[in-house]
């Protein structure tokens, strides 16, 4: 009897040993490699491997915790892929509650403005977090895919920042970014300026995309357009080396030479006349905004100071004068 006695009193012991030793792992706040701390938990895997990763990323000192935490509370199966972020320090309770509510933050993928659609693809192509639905379809069969009827995908994307869930197709992602272009072409078409030389809002994604590759100060945005829009007035050639070196393509080694100038392609606008085919990037809403309402002035003509802005010129005779100081 006192041999049962005493053993029931070392199985009591060991209980409250053990309950207060898994209460103090449980309540105390994880010591967090960093705050905030982002880390992904990887789809299929396995409490061992979840654990691991968390081990990895810096929220976790020590991985076996986490694991008998979980097994305990029945939630070993509960724990949701996907991306997370630890804005305070938290339990290791907090934790298992986090990660098996599935408490993920949201993607999120930025298209900067003036960036070409194959540089788009190529952040999609490269994102962790999309489903690569499009990577082995040309152009022609994405546009397709997603129901555009043009036929070449340049300039029709809106730049943005795009969040999303986890594993989200990247053509449901183009399919939002083309949505959402042409909502603001058609608000900004709509409410244009009069008397523009634009027969179509395409016509006017075209010069935008042009005014976006050309603008180096926010604050010659308009002007720039202007300068353009003048041009078109007059039947003058626009002259903008971002269009002959979207055309030339994989020919362009990071210098514009004089001989560039003279090799003749549809995007040449120094061999021909009007607007190119189609737009050369993708442009923003302010380019959009600029190139459907300039400034209103008389400049033909202008040239970067070197500092990232223009100096404006409404004379062949003044613009020499200012490519003189400021090129030579």
């Amino acid at each position: 009897m006192r041999l049962i006695k005493h053993w029931l009193r070392w199985m009591v012991f060991l209980t409250i040993l053990l309950a207060s030793i898994g209460a103090y792992y449980i309540t105390r706040p994880l010591p967090l490699s960093a705050i905030p701390l982002q880390f992904s938990l990887i789809p299929g895997s396995s409490l061992k491997s979840v654990a691991r990763q968390m081990q990895q990323a810096g929220v976790l000192s020590e991985d076996w915790t986490f694991v008998w935490l979980t097994r305990l509370s029945g939630l070993s199966t509960q724990i949701k892929a996907g991306n997370y972020q630890l804005e305070t320090a938290v339990t290791l309770l907090e934790l298992m509650n986090i990660v098996t509510q599935g408490q993920v933050t949201q993607n999120e993928i930025s298209i900067i403005e003036g960036w070409t659609f194959n540089q788009f693809r190529t952040a999609l192509n490269t994102h962790l977090a999309v489903r690569h639905d499009s990577i082995a379809l040309t152009e022609r069969e994405i546009l397709q895919r997603i129901g555009i009827r043009e036929e070449q995908a340049e300039g029709l994307f809106f730049p943005d920042t795009y969040y999303f869930s986890n594993g989200t197709s990247d053509l449901i992602l183009l399919k939002r970014a083309y949505a959402t272009m042409q909502q603001h072409l058609q608000q900004s078409w709509q409410t244009r300026s009069a008397g523009l030389p634009l027969k179509s809002p395409y016509q006017a994604l075209i010069l935008a995309s042009i005014v976006e590759k050309e603008t180096g100060k926010t604050a010659d945005r308009s002007l720039i357009a202007a300068v353009f829009i003048n041009r078109l007035r007059r039947g003058m050639m626009l002259q903008t080396d971002p269009t002959v070196i979207y055309g030339l393509g994989d020919k362009f080694d990071g210098n514009l030479h004089k001989r560039d100038l003279h090799m003749d392609t549809p995007y040449n606008t120094y061999t021909r006349a009007g607007l190119p085919p189609t737009p050369i990037a993708l442009p923003g809403l302010a380019a959009l905004q600029a190139t459907l309402h300039p400034a209103s002035s008389d400049a033909l003509y202008f040239v970067s100071r070197g500092d990232g802005s223009s100096e404006f010129s409404a004379t062949l005779t003044q613009h020499n004068r200012a490519v003189n100081r400021y090129q030579k």
